[in-house]
């Protein structure tokens, strides 16, 4: 009974409600389109300059746009653990203890995975009725204890990790490919990419898929969660054959236009079948683009610094696009700090349903910012394996810990930040500002490229101190910043 009277409450609140008298509640629809690699700078909405996402910048034009949208880490494993179980990696166990603030993922080599006592995203919608299926890359451990279906997806097509390869089936077999728990090939093999060209239909593939279960659920009235993690962005990059050659960016810029064209049709999928207003899409990215492969297979993040596996903007602030047609006014821009793990509280709270009480749980519901257009206040943790690096609250980030790459990886030519060296910021060795953090102003300096003075920051009181106002209430951000200050953990 409490569990309907919540469906109820959330369904009235939000603008969906039982079909008629005697009907049973559904909750919306939802989809996460997650991107792999791509930056915050890939889209012509947030200013790439070749203009070559008409449907992700339609998209933004009918939805909300975020543009302070942040990743939980910097790198693809952890991030996607984040996202499904709403938890910072320090919390579900994508960190690394054998090395200080080195990010942890899950290739073939490594045996670990997702850890049975986390709770995901799709486990807990099936209390409200809902079909989950992932389409492309899951990254949480391949072995048969981490598969996708013994935590809570229904369907699976795609792989285990990325398209790395191809190997010689000797020291290393090729990654597999799986329609839900039987492998139908592996990549290179049965779904060939090729190198020299950049050629794979993969895309293609994924996009069918993503169609077949929309239209499949529709035809059986049950609400569905379609989890679309494809990784295209992914070097090496790869495109259909029609999209080669297609871009002003070159190859990657192909995979960007076959990936804007696929969600393009996606949404007029919603549209035709008409559920557009009961299918509630987010777009985002696991993490910053990865300038270690740019600029022929790597992206772009815009004004930021850095990239993928840095805890600089560049490699935490995602492209972020909310579409709910008839829930979302259109053309919206939302100022709210958000994080990859308010996707799982804003998941269950579209199903009308709580987030476990027996654990500390990191994502926000931004359901509240997405439909009434508040702003929530919430600092940002920028994670980098078991470190916590830097803080954001409101305009302001400290960096307690500065590291781009070490010097060993920098002079064998492996730059996190090519061509974007800030003296006593981007440092190749591990950095400790912790008794005075490294302070910016994003608003002033989004590029992290001119610390605020120790005379400047004094001015800054509620960033510093635990102040109250005259009133005796404490200033919107001391919680917050008190964490600066005594450099917890938010463990």
């Amino acid at each position: 009974m409490a569990t309907v009277a919540l469906v109820l409450g959330v369904s009235l609140l939000f603008g969906w409600a039982p079909l008629g008298a005697g009907a049973t509640s559904q909750p919306p629809n939802i989809v996460f389109l997650l991107m792999d690699d791509m930056g915050w700078g890939d889209l012509g909405v947030f200013g790439e300059p070749s203009r070559e996402t008409p449907h992700l910048d339609q998209m933004a034009a009918e939805g909300m746009l975020f543009p302070n949208f942040y990743t939980a880490n910097p790198l693809c494993s952890p991030s996607r653990a984040a996202l499904l179980t709403g938890r910072l990696p320090i919390r579900n166990g994508f960190y690394t203890t054998n090395g200080h603030a080195r990010n942890a993922y899950t290739p073939q080599e490594i045996v670990g995975g997702i850890p049975d006592s986390e709770f995901l995203l799709p486990e807990l919608l099936k209390k409200a009725g809902y079909v989950n299926k992932i389409v492309g890359k899951w990254h949480l451990g391949h072995r048969p204890q981490f598969h996708p279906l013994k935590h809570g997806f229904d369907e699976w097509f795609g792989s285990p990790n990325c398209h790395f390869g191809p190997y010689d089936n000797k020291a290393m077999p090729n990654i597999p490919v799986y329609r839900n728990w039987e492998m139908v090939g592996r990549f290179y093999e049965d779904f060939p990419i090729n190198h020299k060209t950049g050629e794979a239909n993969l895309t293609q593939i994924y996009l069918k898929e993503a169609v077949d279960f929309i239209k499949k659920q529709q035809a059986h009235q049950q609400p569905f969660f379609l989890y679309w993690a494809i990784d295209a962005t992914h070097a090496p990059v790869y495109a259909s054959k029609s999209f080669l050659g297609t871009s002003q960016r070159g190859r990657y810029g192909d995979a960007v236009r076959e990936i804007d064209d696929s969600i393009g049709k996606i949404l007029k999928l919603l549209q035709d079948l008409g559920i557009k207003e009961n299918t509630f899409v987010f777009f985002t990215s696991d993490n910053g683009a990865a300038l270690i492969s740019a600029p022929k297979e790597g992206g772009s993040n815009g004004p930021f610094l850095c990239g993928k596996q840095t805890t600089f903007e560049g490699g935490l602030r995602e492209p972020a696009i909310a579409w709910w047609p008839g829930h979302i006014p259109a053309g919206q821009v939302s100022h709210q700090l958000g994080n990859v793990m308010d996707l799982f509280t804003t998941g269950l709270s579209l199903a009308g349903l709580k987030p476990p009480s027996d654990r500390e749980i990191d994502g926000i519901d931004l359901l509240p910012a997405i439909v009434q257009g508040k702003v929530i206040d919430r600092p940002i943790f920028y994670y980098r394996g078991n470190e916590m690096m830097a803080v954001r609250v409101g305009q302001y980030k400290a960096h307690y810990w500065t590291w781009s790459n070490s010097w060993e990886e920098f002079s064998q030519g492996i730059d996190f930040c090519p061509g974007q060296n800030v003296s006593g910021v981007t440092t190749h060795s591990q950095e400790e500002h912790t008794n005075l953090p490294l302070l910016f102003h994003l608003g002033r300096d989004p590029g992290e490229r001119f610390p605020i003075r120790e005379i400047e920051a004094e001015k800054s009181p509620t960033i510093w101190t635990k102040e109250k106002s005259s009133e005796g209430h404490q200033n919107p951000v001391t919680s917050s910043s008190q964490v600066w200050l005594n450099k917890k953990h938010p463990t």
